[in-house]
């Protein structure tokens, strides 16, 4: 982190679903950066610097000197995968094998960086229909740190539904499983280390459904980008307002 005491996190969003379809627009009338942006900083609170870019952006935002000062990135992609340059892409697998965290969001699996950093079609099973269906999010490995204060399980009303099989590498550590109504289930919560950098995926959430305003999936992103930068205390004490404690002790080290 440079010797800032502060986690430096880029919000990449695709921005394009929320200037385009009104039912998006409705539910993330800022785009749906914002909430993951507010999660942050109110999880992590002065110890987070926090900034945004999007697809539109000359190099899509993500500019040699915007990664050089970036500790985190997350990635929000769907309708334009393929407008992402693959120079842009490039310049992100560098900094991964470098060091910088990734957190990959939903449809961010079919992303060109999150294939390229897994080597694998990252195809899965999925169906939506209107108005979604409950999708129950269970913890299994609660002593990691991503799950730190993370309620048992999390419930979201309102999803569309991922399932296997998912073509991934077998993760290196698994964090999360999702069921749905349906009856399916996914690995919906998968970490994995590529070079020196960490990369956590994180199943929810499609963009007709108000996920991310969720305070217990923004809780998940938060834990996942202090995983990803090497600042996330281990999850063996007895409470989430001592872990927080440690964790911001972590962070605010020079």
């Amino acid at each position: 982190m440079a010797g800032s005491g502060r986690l430096r996190v880029t919000v990449w969003n695709e921005n394009v679903h929320e200037r385009r379809e009104e039912s998006v627009r409705r539910i993330y009338p800022q785009g749906m950066h914002a909430p993951i942006a507010e999660g942050l900083r109110r999880e992590l609170g002065e110890h987070v610097t926090v900034r945004v870019a999007t697809l539109d952006e000359p190099e899509h935002g993500l500019t040699d000197d915007v990664l050089a000062e970036t500790d985190v990135l997350t990635w929000w992609g769907h309708a334009s995968h393929d407008r992402v340059a693959d120079a842009v892409v490039e310049r992100v697998h560098a900094r991964v094998l470098d060091g910088m965290g990734l957190v990959a969001l939903h449809s961010a699996h079919k992303s060109k960086i999150f294939m390229r950093l897994m080597g694998t079609t990252c195809n899965l099973r999925w169906r939506s229909d209107p108005g979604g269906e409950r999708e129950v999010i269970w913890t299994v490995n609660p002593s990691h740190p991503i799950a730190v204060g993370v309620p048992q399980p999390i419930v979201i009303p309102h999803q569309e539904m991922y399932g296997e099989f998912f073509d991934i590498p077998p993760p290196d550590e698994l964090v999360f499983i999702s069921s749905f109504a349906g009856g399916e289930v996914f690995r919906g919560g998968c970490c994995f280390h590529r070079g020196a950098g960490r990369i956590f995926y994180f199943g929810p959430a499609d963009q007709e459904f108000p996920v991310y305003h969720q305070p217990e999936i923004q809780r998940v992103i938060a834990n996942a980008a202090a995983w990803c930068a090497r600042v996330a205390p281990a999850n063996d004490i007895p409470s989430t307002r001592e872990a927080n404690a440690q964790r911001n002790w972590y962070l605010s080290r020079d």
